[in-house]
């Protein structure tokens, strides 16, 4: 069903406000707002018309979690990356393996963990017999993806999906519209995103000192033409899921594997035979040069045996119990360390989100050092088992419409 303008601009207008979520206050947001329905009729004639071509980005470094270079999307680019994930999310998803944990409604990184605790179980019987992890790790994954390939990947499973004649209303928000997904200008709208060299007139922010001590594999910057997608924008995600795809039928219906879960470019494969993890590991790298023009992370490939421990999504799986990895502690207690006192509506909600992350492991003893201090308890209260902070009544009346 061809796309009509009038159907186009409703759900430009659901994508909008999927974009504008938890950014409303931002200048860009505002200064959008400001004359919204020439903006948005604007944006929906150049895709209607299919003159639409994306702004140029602003690229800058980030130094929390850990280093990274981020490629910024413009305001009006990030409502198509919405527009275009409603469309489309759903389609790809339903070719996705189970064990695909990251960017998926209800598959994040609590879920990733149960499954592999619960993979390791399977394995292991219950934890009386031995086996082994194959932590696999692709090197400098983002940027070096080859886009006329990732091209290849997703039209062809669109294409697939457009025999099945998909409602619109189950790939978009935009359930009163019962008419088909207009499939010609999704995969002319997936060429235009995919495509893109987001290095080309790229606006630069800060110092090129913040480039310092940057892995080149891990700089876009750094790449040659035709390969990387940028960190920072919705569709990168979906797509880092779209190439990888590839990899994980090739894992579970090729080399058979049974327990293997996949987060982002970290994966992890269980079994007992420690030898046969090994032959995987050399079959899974060929393969990627191979049809993916990947490269393994040969110094982070490791084998380790369950019983030990292994780490996962931050989280230190042994038998029976979880514990927060040391890295997870570690940039915990510098955020903690970095929270002001003076704000205590700021500090109950945020004590209260590292107590959330922390509920699902074996973290009593690290909440109650981290937490048990003056400072905190001049503000409230810790319940015993240490999951939750009550502010003191004083506060509670600030903290109710907050929390």
């Amino acid at each position: 069903m061809k796309m009509t303008r009038e159907r186009l601009l409703y759900d430009l207008y659901v994508a909008f406000y999927s974009a504008r979520k938890g950014k409303g206050k931002r200048s860009y947001v505002l200064k959008w707002e400001k004359d919204m329905k020439a903006n948005m009729e604007a944006l929906c004639d150049d895709l209607i018309t299919r003159r639409y071509q994306p702004l140029p980005s602003k690229c800058f470094i980030v130094e929390y979690p850990k280093k990274r270079e981020i490629f910024a999307a413009m305001f009006r680019d990030r409502i198509v990356h919405h527009l275009y994930f409603n469309y489309t999310h759903q389609l790809f998803e339903q070719t996705f393996i189970q064990d695909s944990y990251s960017c998926i409604k209800g598959r994040g990184t609590h879920y990733g963990i149960e499954r592999i605790e619960g993979m390791c179980r399977r394995e292991s019987r219950n934890w009386q017999r031995k086996c082994y992890a194959l932590h696999l790790d692709i090197r400098g994954y983002f940027m070096h993806i080859v886009r006329s390939r990732l091209l290849d990947i997703a039209v062809a499973l669109l294409r697939k999906m457009a025999e099945h004649r998909v409602p619109r209303s189950i790939c978009a928000n935009t359930v009163q519209w019962k008419d088909l997904l207009d499939m010609d200008f999704v995969i002319w709208l997936t060429e235009v995103i995919v495509m893109l060299d987001p290095k080309q007139n790229c606006v630069i922010v800060g110092e090129p000192s913040s480039w310092n001590g940057l892995d080149k594999a891990k700089s876009l910057l750094q790449q040659p033409d035709g390969r990387g997608l940028p960190i920072g924008n919705l569709t990168s995600q979906l797509f880092s899921n779209v190439y990888l795809n590839v990899l994980d039928q090739y894992v579970k219906r090729e080399l058979k594997c049974k327990y293997y879960g996949r987060y982002v470019d970290d994966a992890l494969i269980i079994g007992t035979d420690k030898e046969a993890l090994i032959d995987m590991a050399f079959k899974i790298r060929n393969f990627l040069v191979s049809e993916l023009g990947l490269e393994l992370h040969m110094g982070k490939l490791e084998i380790s045996q369950v019983h030990n421990g292994i780490e996962f999504l931050g989280n230190y799986i042994r038998p029976w119990r979880k514990y927060l990895s040391h890295d997870s502690i570690s940039r915990i207690e510098q955020k903690v360390g970095e929270l002001d006192l003076n704000h205590p509506m700021r500090v109950v909600r945020s004590v209260n989100s590292y107590l959330g992350i922390m509920r699902h492991t074996a973290s009593y003893r690290v909440a109650k050092r981290l937490f048990m201090r003056e400072g905190f308890l001049r503000i409230g209260v810790f319940n015993r088992d240490m999951t939750k902070f009550i502010p003191k009544r004083k506060y509670f009346k600030h903290l109710k419409s907050h929390l």
